[in-house]
């Protein structure tokens, strides 16, 4: 069984800020005070894991220490399936130094060149560690297809080329609440809630 949070106040483990907005809009429902790690000025660990799973464990395990409270760490990525799964774990490292999406998604379109698979899929590994070491990790995933040119502004990353089975928008083209719908954070969030939120609300 999962350990249960009893806690008011988590640490979001992350400085991308499109990232904590996105999990804070999920937690708002819980009565839950998020921070995050930028606010703590917490630094940024190295992700030496070579799966979403073990860099989502060093993330959180690093804030929670850091801060003395529980931490919710994020590790998330998109894989192309002809590009054998890249950019994969190091999807934010493909936007570089800045954090250029734009560059980032110019890289993908270029590596794929004439190749008429466009089938990808979106991870994302959530863990939730406590300063004593402990840790529980869930894991969402929602399939799709990648479109040229990038359309629409809204979400972050790589969402305005990713287009969810059954959709004819891309993730960027969607707001907030359709996202979550279906996202893989999203289901991520649901399994989260379900095994460590007493009836998905905290007290």
């Amino acid at each position: 069984m999962a350990r249960p949070f009893d806690d008011v106040k988590l640490v979001i483990a992350s400085h991308n800020p499109g990232k904590v907005r996105e999990i804070g809009e999920l937690l708002a429902p819980h009565r839950v005070t998020v921070v995050s790690a930028a606010e703590l000025d917490l630094p940024e660990p190295e992700e030496t894991g070579e799966t979403f799973a073990d860099n989502a464990r060093l993330k959180a395990l690093a804030a929670a220490e850091g801060a003395g409270l529980p931490a919710l760490a994020d590790d998330s990525g998109l894989c192309v399936v002809a590009l054998d799964g890249a950019p994969g774990i190091y999807s934010a490292r493909w936007a570089g130094p800045t954090k250029d999406f734009g560059r980032a998604m110019e890289r993908v379109r270029v590596a794929l060149d004439d190749t008429p698979d466009r089938e990808a899929y979106f991870v994302c590994v959530l863990a939730l560690a406590w300063p004593d070491g402990h840790v529980e990790t869930f894991e969402g995933r929602v399939y799709g297809r990648l479109v040229f040119p990038p359309r629409g502004d809204n979400g972050f990353g790589y969402d305005p080329i990713f287009e969810p089975v059954g959709e004819t928008r891309t993730f960027g083209e969607m707001d907030a609440a359709e996202k979550h719908a279906m996202s893989h954070r999203a289901q991520a969030f649901d399994l989260l809630l379900a095994a460590c939120f007493r009836s998905g609300k905290t007290k």
